[in-house]
């Protein structure tokens, strides 16, 4: 496969590089971090965000913590730090704890080197991933158009993308013709960032209200809803970006498919169903306004949930670096993790 990932993420000893991504479309504007302190705020106002990506931040806070104090417990209250700036998405920490125990498992003098050699190789694996699962979703989708949210591409992974890397795959394959986006209140992480790469891609992109997509869904135009995940019980109950369950409901309505695609490292083995995922809420000022621009009034109060999870039985396959899933999830779910692990995926 062609396909070729923007480049978003660096690893250069001992800066960790990302792209702004809380300035786009309007400005490309990298980031030099340099500190843990750095990164905690970076990952906590968005400016690097998607849940794939996260990992990748959370094995870089690791080195980053090494290089001031490779011990034992500095390392381990970094982990345990960063891995706690946004609780939903799984992989922040789970990267993080994998990088750790690679870094443990060498002497002190050598920790900080070994955490940067982790996070090089976990990004050449995360983008061997990505494109293993846009490989496996081409298979799958219909031909027609495709209705996404939020951002699942480059941005959001460090590859070619999850979701928006199964679009770009299908739009080569001639499977589809054009991408249907949602604006992805209230940060609007569809209309600046998923439509920014689609433009960068060739693809024909038609942005929407949120509130727009159940009717765009009925009007009968949609062949697909795709979308990514930031957490997977083993259930197959999946946590991802608020607005996915009314999607998933929508389309349930209207025998439209529904597909999630993500890497295994998504799925919690420890979770056994979509009530036991925390909810990250964020502030309510999110929602009054947005870019300094505010259209609320002051005081009012807001109910501003970063993520709602979809009962497994509305989704029709999560599409992974391994293969497609399909219901009943559960044993099926696990079987495919299991070998994840077995194979090393999760580093």
């Amino acid at each position: 496969m062609s396909l070729a990932a923007l480049e978003v993420l660096r690893f250069e000893r001992p800066v960790l590089h990302v792209l702004d991504q809380a300035l786009l479309p309007g400005e490309e504007r990298w980031l030099a971090i340099r500190s843990l302190d750095e990164l905690t705020e970076a990952i906590g106002s968005l400016r690097v965000r998607g849940a794939p990506l996260l990992g990748l931040c959370g094995a870089a806070g690791v080195a980053l913590a090494a290089e001031v104090d490779a011990g034992e417990a500095n390392l381990r209250l970094a982990a345990k730090r960063v891995g706690a700036v946004r609780p939903t998405a799984v992989e922040l920490a789970s990267g993080a704890t994998a990088c750790l125990r690679a870094v443990l498992a060498v002497p002190e003098m050598a920790r900080a080197a070994a955490a940067w050699d982790f996070c090089a190789g976990y990004l050449e694996r995360r983008r061997a991933e990505d494109l293993a699962l846009a490989t496996h979703g081409v298979a799958v989708m219909p031909r027609g158009d495709v209705l996404t949210h939020c951002n699942t591409g480059t941005l959001a992974t460090g590859g070619v993308g999850t979701a928006l890397g199964v679009i770009r795959a299908a739009f080569e394959a001639g499977r589809i013709e054009r991408c249907y986006v949602t604006e992805t209140r209230p940060l609007l992480q569809g209309a600046r960032l998923t439509t920014w790469e689609l433009l960068r891609s060739g693809i024909p992109a038609v942005l929407l209200p949120d509130a727009a997509a159940a009717a765009l869904l009925f009007s009968g135009v949609v062949a697909a809803v795709i979308t990514g995940a930031d957490r997977i019980a083993s259930n197959g109950d999946t946590a991802n970006k608020v607005g996915t369950l009314g999607l998933a409901l929508a389309a349930a309505r209207v025998g439209v498919p529904f597909f999630v695609a993500a890497p295994t490292s998504t799925v919690d083995p420890g979770c056994a169903s979509g009530g036991e995922i925390p909810i990250e809420f964020r502030a309510p000022e999110e929602v009054g306004g947005f870019g300094g621009q505010r259209w609320a009034p002051g005081g009012i109060a807001a109910w501003n949930p970063a993520f709602d999870v979809t009962p497994g039985e509305l989704i029709t396959g999560i599409i992974t670096e391994l293969g497609v899933v399909e219901p009943p999830y559960g044993e099926r779910l696990a079987a495919l993790t299991e070998r994840g692990r077995w194979e090393g995926v999760h580093g």
